[in-house]
């Protein structure tokens, strides 16, 4: 017996277990003392009412025997890929119903389609980077090479030429910078994975948080993308399924035989997604439901102009927040990202992520969400402003 000895090359602990560990350590020495928690990008708001119904619907169905069902399809039930065909079809994105894939999430997908890579490609991930990307390839033993994501390009960097990589992550609304590619940003990509030969691997999970139509919210949304790339989207910070768990991915019939592999990887090692929760999913798409969701997505971006008003008369530079939950700001006083973390923690109670999980580029830097309740939002920044002071 031999193990995996590609874990050893992982650092000790995932970032947000450390922040936790560090979180825990500070609660128990100072009971008395409320902790904000604006890190972890998980949701507060509850599921909106049409989802909350459907799946009730569905665990009654659950009990009756003329309609109880049993296993379902791996690759997820028609009702629910065809409510997210006709969504796609409003950005004018046609796909096919096989081209759908539903799972219980982004995070989950984005590394278990690595199986159908060779351990031999090389990747490529901008700097700061979510740190699953990494870490799933590192697991695999793959060589990873990255490019830089900094002020100088807005967090938003452009493919070189002289780079030749075979599998690429891009994250548009990006996490953690909240950066936005453009048409035109994206359709460099694009152009660069076709010439190359090379997958893009493009993570949508925060596409709901776009307003302005001219920015894309898919890669398909850009020609030539169905013949390079694959798409991962979640309802998690869509709909607040982060507790339910449901997402799903396209891979276009366009890429050869990957649609057929990714099939055949799904039936053989994935159960498929529990019939209640995609039924709930489906509710995300009905009249209702979007009327709602869209209330409560309403609700953070309120939350992330709050934070940012807040950074604004600190006289604090930052990006992202207009059109995703994150907010990436540069850590005053040329605190290094860690320091930041501690001193905001120690003296306000505000727990952030430090960009240094990121990357090395995201040292000096620090996330702040907005999924945080407005109570605590508005709190969490009258501590900072105190802290922090105008500038």
């Amino acid at each position: 017996m031999k193990l995996n000895e590609n874990y050893s090359n992982l650092k000790e602990s995932y970032l947000f277990s450390n922040i936790a560990k560090k979180v825990n350590e500070f609660s128990t020495s100072n009971p008395d003392k409320k902790i904000i928690r604006l890190g972890i990008g998980d949701v507060t708001l509850p599921l909106c009412k049409a989802v909350v119904n459907a799946i009730k619907s569905a665990a009654d169905e659950m009990g009756v025997q003329s309609t109880f069902r049993g296993y379902g399809p791996e690759q997820g039930y028609d009702f629910l890929k065809n409510a997210i065909k006709n969504y796609y079809a409003e950005k004018q994105v046609e796909l096919d119903i096989d081209e759908i894939f539903i799972s219980d999430g982004a995070k989950s997908d984005l590394g278990n389609i690595l199986d159908l890579f060779d351990k031999e490609n090389t990747v490529l991930v901008p700097d700061p980077v979510y740190p699953v990307y990494v870490d799933t390839n590192i697991m695999d033993g793959r060589k990873i090479i990255y490019i830089n994501a900094n002020e100088e390009n807005d967090f938003l960097p452009e493919p070189d030429k002289n780079i030749k990589a075979d599998i690429i992550y891009i994250c548009s609304p990006n996490n953690p910078t909240g950066a936005v590619y453009s048409k035109d940003g994206l359709k460099k990509w694009v152009d660069y994975a076709v010439s190359s030969n090379a997958i893009i691997l493009f993570d949508a999970a925060y596409e709901a948080f776009i307003t302005n139509e001219e920015l894309p919210h898919s890669i398909y949304q850009i020609d030539g993308a169905e013949n390079c790339a694959i798409e991962f989207c979640s309802f998690s910070k869509t709909a607040g399924f982060t507790g339910t768990r449901c997402g799903y991915t396209i891979v276009p019939k366009s890429l050869g035989k990957l649609n057929k592999m990714w099939l055949r990887r799904q039936t053989t090692k994935f159960n498929g997604v529990p019939y209640i929760v995609q039924r709930g999913a489906e509710a995300v798409f009905s009249p209702e439901g979007r009327k709602e969701i869209q209330t409560n997505l309403n609700y953070y971006r309120e939350n992330a102009g709050i934070i940012a008003d807040t950074l604004t008369r600190c006289g604090i530079k930052f990006f992202g927040g207009k059109y995703s939950p994150y907010i990436w700001l540069k850590c005053p006083d040329n605190m290094s990202s860690w320091d930041f973390f501690d001193y905001l923690l120690s003296n306000i109670q505000v727990v952030g992520t430090p960009g240094e999980g990121f990357g090395k580029n995201g040292e000096g830097f620090f996330r702040l969400t907005s999924f945080g309740s407005r109570e605590n939002t508005i709190e969490a920044m009258k501590r900072f402003e105190t802290l922090i002071g105008i500038q």
